[in-house]
């Protein structure tokens, strides 16, 4: 692979979206900081201009908030990023309550964490604050049976400085250590211009229902999981008469859809099932606005 040197670039972007909470002049002030990183299992280095009005407050109470941003939050925190705590009172952006630690901490944001400042690093042009965590807070929503956080609920929101644009995540593509286990989702290809669109109507025998379910499940989540051209199959069936089904699948390609149908997996599901189908109609479809694209996601 040829590689282009392109200088000096920062190019560990993007990052997460993070709302810092302090108090400066005895009034709480939110801005956003994407510098954000960890030291160890148990620093967190925040790194922010040092023209910034909330670095006064931070530096003389040692103490912060840092409130991860989801996309609910987003307009709220891009304004809070935009507009100085000098000239602007953002102190009502959000509403707050004052953590254990005493730092404030954002209502709606699903994760806070209550950070103590124990060193601070400068640079040139930035106060870079070295902080140990006091406390975490979680919303029940974003968290596991097991009590962790999951990313997958949360989706926090990244920031890419390059291009000043913000970024969704929440898609798990495999486990680490065991990748090859259970993917999530492979790689997927972008649409191409000859991508297929494709509403596959069918409708099952009564007596079939559930067994053709089993195969049509199958063949959704082999596909998924393993084919890089295979972007969407979602199967929906009608509320009033289940029999009926609809699936939604989207390719990359023309190649991409003839390998699918050559697939083992799916020459499994049409054999399987040709005796349960009472009709099939195809009908392929045009993207109204193709900038609107439909990515399945499979849980692990």
């Amino acid at each position: 692979m040829e590689k282009i040197n392109i200088g000096k670039k920062l190019a560990l972007y993007p990052t997460p979206v993070t709302v810092v909470g302090a108090e400066v002049n005895n009034k709480v002030n939110w801005l956003v900081v994407s510098h954000v990183g960890i030291i160890g299992h148990d620093h967190i280095l925040v790194s922010m201009s040092n023209r910034h009005y909330t670095n006064q407050g931070i530096i003389e109470s040692k103490k912060l908030s840092v409130n991860i941003v989801d996309s609910e939050m987003l307009p709220k925190a891009d304004y809070v990023g935009t507009v100085s705590g000098e000239q602007t009172d953002k102190s009502d952006v959000f509403a707050w309550h004052r953590g254990e630690n005493g730092s404030p901490v954002i209502d709606e944001a699903p994760l806070t964490m209550e950070l103590d400042v124990v060193d601070v690093y400068k640079t040139e042009g930035f106060d870079n604050f070295i902080c140990t965590i006091a406390n975490t807070y979680a919303s029940a929503e974003i968290l596991d049976r097991d009590g962790n956080i999951d990313y997958n609920v949360l989706k926090p929101v990244l920031f890419e400085f390059p291009t000043y644009s913000y970024l969704a995540t929440g898609e798990i593509i495999g486990r680490c250590r065991r990748f090859d286990d259970a993917p999530s989702m492979c790689h997927k290809q972008p649409m191409q211009a000859d991508g297929i669109i494709r509403l596959s109507k069918i409708e099952v025998y009564p007596e079939y229902l559930d067994e053709y379910l089993q195969y049509a499940t199958e063949v959704g989540e082999v596909s998924l999981r393993t084919e890089p051209g295979v972007l969407t199959m979602y199967a929906v069936a009608e509320k009033d008469n289940t029999c009926n089904i609809t699936i939604l699948e989207t390719y990359a390609g023309e190649a991409a859809y003839k390998s699918h149908i050559a697939s083992p997996h799916f020459q499994k599901y049409k054999q399987g099932t040709l005796h349960m189908v009472k009709s099939l109609v195809l009908s392929d479809q045009n993207a109204l606005n193709p900038s609107n694209e439909i990515k399945n996601y499979i849980k692990l």
